[in-house]
This record gives C-alpha cells, structure tokens and sequence, in this order.
C-alpha cells in the first residue's frame, strides 16, 4: 500500500492523541498544541482519571469513549504497549493509525492494515506536517 502522508493530512480533520501527556513540557503535549494551531480538531486519551483536559484539549480515558469520528490516532506509547491499542483502533476504525517516532511494532499493527486502515510508523506527524 503506497501511503501519501500529506494527502492524509490534508485530508484529516479530528486526531485523537493517544498518550497524551498532563505535563506541558513533554513532546505529546507539544505535538497537540501544534496539532490544534495548525487547524486540526484534537483529542486527547490518557487513563489519567483526574486528568480530562490539557490546554483546552478534551482528554479521554479510552479510544471507545470519544463521541465522534477520528481520521488520525496518532500515538505516544512504547512500541510493546501498541497491541494494547489494536482491537480500539479497529473498533473506532479511523482512516490512520499513526505511531510518532521511535514508535514501531510491525506485528501489531498487522491486523490493523488487513482492515484497510492506512499505517504509519516511525514518523512525527509534526515533522510531516511541516513539509506538506
């Protein structure tokens, strides 16, 4: 499958930020934040209980609890935490799945790709975004 990430991006309207962080200094909120200037409707999933907004962002306790369509998961957990994640992705089956850099996990996401939900690993969509 030939992926065209700008497409994606100028296509996609809602990311859900998977591992979203209630620390404003770490790399997810950061991404959010850019995510959310640069158009993009954002949510957040953390487990956190107490944590259900960050700068404005509504924050989730799971993929299956967001009320509306996703086009983008893009994700901030360890690759081994990722087959975690799968069985929610499919369920809510946005257009991405989207691992952010450092993030890989070929096995897991196998399922995800076999139900037509376009994969990206390895890739900051900060970054991506930048040269789109």
């Amino acid at each position: 499958m030939n992926i065209d990430i700008c497409e994606i991006l100028k296509t996609s309207e809602t990311i859900a930020v998977v591992g979203i962080s209630s620390n404003p200094m770490r790399t997810s909120r950061d991404i959010a934040d850019y995510l959310v200037a640069n158009g993009f409707d954002v949510v957040g999933v953390n487990p956190n209980k107490n944590f259900n907004d960050a700068n404005g962002i509504k924050v989730y306790n799971s993929l299956l609890e967001i009320p509306h369509k996703i086009d983008i998961v893009n994700v901030f957990r360890r690759s081994e935490d990722i087959p975690l994640l799968i069985s929610d992705v499919i369920k809510i089956k946005p257009k991405t799945l989207w691992l952010q850099l450092g993030i890989r996990n070929d096995t897991a996401v196998k399922d995800v790709v076999e139900k037509g939900i376009q994969t990206i690993q390895d890739t900051c969509i900060k970054v991506a975004h930048s040269f789109c």
